[in-house]
């Protein structure tokens, strides 16, 4: 087996080495499932206003929502890992120097990837857009309360915590902010023109602004979850204390490379799949169901979210995509008027949010606690 001496990652033998272990297997499963649910019930808020206001039909916006996660989730792996960073620390493990600490952690880490599934399942059910990074921060922190619980030396990272809440409010807050201000300039610049060649211009220009946001959430959330498999795969190592695989405690700058590639194609390619079979409802409560959007004002709900994703991706802030969005139709919306906006709509899709936190610490630590009960 080859020795990681000079990098964090793990090659495609090592990979495959690794999941000889069963808890390492079943984490890694899950943890695809994780993914996938993220492609079926957050992906489609990329392309949703797109679809509500016509701009697209929906079947394509599935399409190019699928090719653009993908190439955003690769492309973006070459220049920051910040966010994977982030998730990877959400645990700190003070000792994981035998098997058995190590075991116990991986049991911790399936608790909270079925917490996570299953809490994104719930959310799609009701037709509301969930957020697997706020479930994944939250099932993960529940799993490691339980490992402290019985007395295993695991704390939750602080500065990850920090990166959440301030991500929250940051990206949020740009969204709202870029959504409002953004259409006030359109309106503007456009109250002389035509308004049947401005709607032209935006339903084309919205199409690629919706492509955008797909590479957007692809390059968040993709680079996600190639932190979540990482800390899966360091893990795994840790329980194979005689091999000659040694994998950092953080992820360094990925290349272009066989040791790297693989793995955010393969978060890539399931998002895809997810997205190609992502609900209708959750396009129906976002693009739809918040205020009534034209052509040009879809427009600036993609570009403002967009620009939230990005500067949060950049800074590593692991936040959720439907709250973003969220935001940037708030924010449009209130430019037609406060009473104009759907406020029942949008109060459910932020106490998702809300709900998320306590619901999967609480199913994470629960789950986490049975699985321990199991002889390591």
């Amino acid at each position: 087996m080859t020795t990681l001496t000079d990098t964090s990652f793990v090659s495609i033998s090592d990979f495959f080495t690794l999941l000889g272990n069963p808890l390492v297997l079943i984490s890694i499963l899950l943890s695809l499932g994780v993914v996938f649910v993220n492609g079926w019930t957050d992906s489609p808020n990329s392309v949703a206003t797109a679809v509500s206001t016509r701009a697209i039909s929906a079947r394509k916006a599935v399409i190019l929502s699928a090719i653009f996660n993908l190439i955003g989730c690769v492309v973006f792996s070459l220049f920051t890992v910040n966010v994977a960073n982030s998730v990877f620390n959400i645990v700190s493990f003070q000792d994981l120097s035998s098997t058995a600490t190590a075991s116990s952690a991986l049991y911790a880490m399936i608790g909270a990837l079925i917490a996570v599934i299953g809490w994104g399942v719930l959310c799609w059910a009701f037709g509301i857009p969930s957020s697997q990074s706020h479930s994944l921060v939250a099932g993960l922190t529940g799993g490691c309360l339980a490992l402290m619980a019985k007395g295993i030396s695991a704390v939750p990272g602080g500065s990850s915590w920090l990166d959440v809440g301030i991500g929250f409010f940051a990206s949020g807050g740009m969204g709202l902010l870029l959504g409002f201000l953004v259409t006030k300039l359109i309106q503007i610049i456009c109250r002389n023109m035509a308004r049947y060649k401005t709607t032209i211009f935006f339903k084309r220009a919205q199409v690629v602004a919706a492509c955008g946001m797909s590479v957007a959430h692809g390059a968040q959330d993709g680079i996600k979850f190639v932190g979540l498999i990482y800390m899966v795969l360091y893990l795994g190592a840790k329980t194979m204390p005689n091999s000659s695989l040694s994998l950092t405690a953080s992820i360094s700058p990925f290349y272009l490379t066989p040791n790297f590639l693989y793995l955010p194609v393969l978060v890539g390619l399931v998002i895809a799949l997810g997205t190609s079979i992502g609900g209708y409802r959750i396009i129906k409560k976002v693009g739809m169901g918040m205020v009534s959007l034209e052509a040009y004002e879809g427009f600036v709900t993609d570009v403002a979210a967009f620009i939230a994703l990005l500067v949060s991706t950049l800074f590593g802030w692991p936040v959720s995509t439907g709250q973003v969005k969220t935001f940037s139709i708030i924010g449009v919306g209130v430019t037609k008027g406060v009473n104009k906006v759907n406020w029942r709509s949008a109060r459910d899709v932020v106490l998702g949010c809300v709900f998320t936190f306590p619901g999967c610490i609480l199913v994470g630590f629960v789950v986490t606690i049975l699985l321990l009960l199991i002889p390591v």
